[in-house]
């Protein structure tokens, strides 16, 4: 809102949308074709918060796990995450509710705060065992480019591969049992996206015969064979033979270092998906917030409130069993303005007691005048004090978890999700 305000959206210095590699290969005149975004088309059971683009926020799952009657959660997929950690009043409520499912599987290679909770573990390669193309971080790159990392090691030969995994499962979820055919499987999701790009008329490969760009993938399978797909059926591709200089995964993959597709450009009214063609600042369900929010602010709030911070060396809970990037300097603080520390009798490297409406915590204290009075900051991810976990490294460095202090019912309107952000709480010295 304040780029367009200013009159800096869509230009060089302002806010700027990539054209990536893997996307709609021809969007011109597509303007104000879009679906628009749809919210709120169906409510979680118990609470009724409402969908946002298909999904619930987290802070439902514990009461759908915990309510019985229809559609009652009795049994939980994670995949690589760690909800304990991560969610609000996730050490409290949450594991509670995890420890009373009937069956819980994990994929992931740590037994952590959730996986501790599982029937099965089923561990993944390591990252380094597998290849790597970035969907989601290339659509927000400060410059257009292409990259593939190759694995750098080779995986052991007995396990198997995590799509592989995650295929198994999906054919036990559909009544397949646990010997399903992992090739079937692969082959109905590659001709599900393979029919899907045939039947957009503004696609490069528009009413091409299925089974020619079927065959020409070969012999790929899994996840290389979908990104091959995708490269080519994005805006720099080859379009199979229609433009012969274009890219495939074979090109990028010869350039570890990556390809460079050039600056951002402007790309509005391009690349919009609204129904109304236009920019749409205020949508309805942002709208209807409005009388809420200005008679929130017009209360005067005593006391602090509590923000979150990330750290270089941290990616969310992940990063803190590898003694490289938790050594040195503590950096699972509690950050305050030098005159609430001087007025709460704290000295820098001193303990605070921090309490909000569902959970209170000690930690050490670094004062710095980036943080303005009546503000504290707690990085998230951290608090591996649990028992029954298996990260030795993370253990030694375990810090505070911030979500002790997040509260489950302190919400986000709009959106139904936690405010992770501006949560009330009371600071003293510990």
């Amino acid at each position: 809102m304040i780029h367009v305000l200013t009159g800096n959206l869509d230009r060089e210095g302002g806010a700027m949308f990539t054209k990536a590699a893997i996307g709609p290969s021809n969007t011109k005149g597509s303007a104000g074709a879009g679906r628009g975004a749809k919210v709120g088309r169906w409510k979680s059971r118990v609470r009724g918060v409402g969908e946002i683009f298909g999904e619930l926020p987290v802070a439902c799952l514990a009461e759908e796990i915990e309510t019985s009657g229809e559609d009652q959660i009795r049994t939980l997929i994670t995949v690589a995450g760690n909800p304990v950690l991560s969610t609000p009043n996730g050490n409290g409520r949450l594991a509670r509710a995890l420890d009373s499912l009937e069956f819980m599987v994990c994929l992931d290679v740590y037994l952590n705060e959730t996986t501790r909770y599982a029937n099965v573990i089923l561990p993944g390669p390591s990252p380094l065992e597998t290849p790597h193309y970035d969907l989601a971080f290339s659509q927000l790159s400060v410059r257009n480019n292409a990259r593939y990392s190759r694995a750098l090691f080779e995986k052991p030969a007995d396990q198997p591969e995590e799509w592989e995994t995650i295929l198994r499962l999906v054919g036990v979820l559909n009544g397949m049992g646990p010997n399903a055919d992992n090739d079937f499987l692969d082959g109905m999701v590659m001709m599900t996206l393979i029919q899907r790009e045939l039947d957009d008329a503004t696609s490069n490969i528009h009413g091409r015969d299925p089974r020619e760009i079927l065959e020409a993938l070969e012999p790929r399978g899994g996840p290389d064979r979908m990104l091959d797909f995708m490269l080519r059926t994005g805006p720099y591709g080859d379009g199979f033979g229609a433009t012969p200089d274009g890219l495939t995964l074979e090109k990028v993959a010869a350039q570890p270092h990556g390809i460079d597709l050039g600056p951002l450009e402007p790309r509005i009214p391009e690349m919009l998906r609204t129904k109304s063609g236009k920019i749409e600042l205020a949508p309805d369900h942002i709208v209807a917030d409005v009388p809420r929010l200005t008679e929130k602010l017009a209360r005067n709030g005593n006391g602090f409130v509590l923000i979150g911070r990330r750290d270089l060396r941290s990616n969310n809970s992940w990063m803190h069993n590898l003694p490289t990037l938790v050594s040195g300097k503590a950096r699972c603080t509690v950050q305050m303005n030098p005159g609430d520390a001087k007025a709460l009798g704290i000295a820098d490297g001193g303990i605070a007691r921090i309490a909000s409406r569902v959970g209170d915590l000690n930690a050490p204290v670094e004062i710095t005048e980036s943080i303005m009075p009546g503000v504290v900051s707690i990085p998230h991810g951290w608090g591996h004090n649990t028992d029954g976990l298996g990260m030795a490294v993370a253990r030694e460095h375990a810090g505070v978890n911030t979500n002790l202090l997040a509260d489950d019912q302190f919400l986000d309107v709009p959106s139904g999700t936690v405010a992770l952000s501006g949560i009330p709480v009371t600071v003293a010295k510990a």
